[in-house]
């Protein structure tokens, strides 16, 4: 299972880890493993249906950050009250609310389960993924 994307050169390295040889290329073996293991204790899985704890929306887990990987801009713009801790995993979800789809990106302590059963709308979701079981899409079309 892949965390990240490849080629961003963020921090976590799980992105720029070669997975079939386990190693990364740029950051130091206790780095590539403490940042492993904190992906490795995300919640939520690739392909799980979830929904926003405070907003309205809910949406599929298409990609794991396993610590804050978005730019300053974007966390100060989020009210200081609400804002979320960095070191924790955070969530690319195909997201839908009762108007419109979108990408978001979601800490972990703002997320739950969706128990609705019901499918997530977002047009991607179907080229990412398989059939909806249980509250998880099965892994399949273009998701690496």
């Amino acid at each position: 299972m892949e965390f990240g994307r490849k080629g961003k050169g963020k921090s976590a390295c799980v992105a720029g880890m070669d997975m079939g040889l386990g190693r990364c290329y740029i950051c130091p073996p206790e780095k590539i493993k403490a940042n492993l293991m904190q992906a490795l204790k995300a919640k939520f899985g690739l392909g799980e249906v979830v929904r926003h704890r405070l907003h309205p929306f809910r949406g599929v887990v298409y990609d794991i950050d396993p610590v804050f990987d978005n730019t300053e801009e974007w966390y100060q713009s989020i009210p200081e009250e609400l804002r979320p801790a960095k070191d924790q995993p955070y969530y690319h979800l195909l997201a839908e609310n009762d108007t419109s789809f979108y990408v978001a990106y979601v800490s972990e302590q703002n997320l739950v389960r969706d128990d609705s059963g019901e499918p997530v709308e977002h047009p991607e979701v179907e080229a990412m993924f398989g059939a909806l079981e249980g509250g998880r899409y099965r892994l399949g079309g273009r998701l690496h």
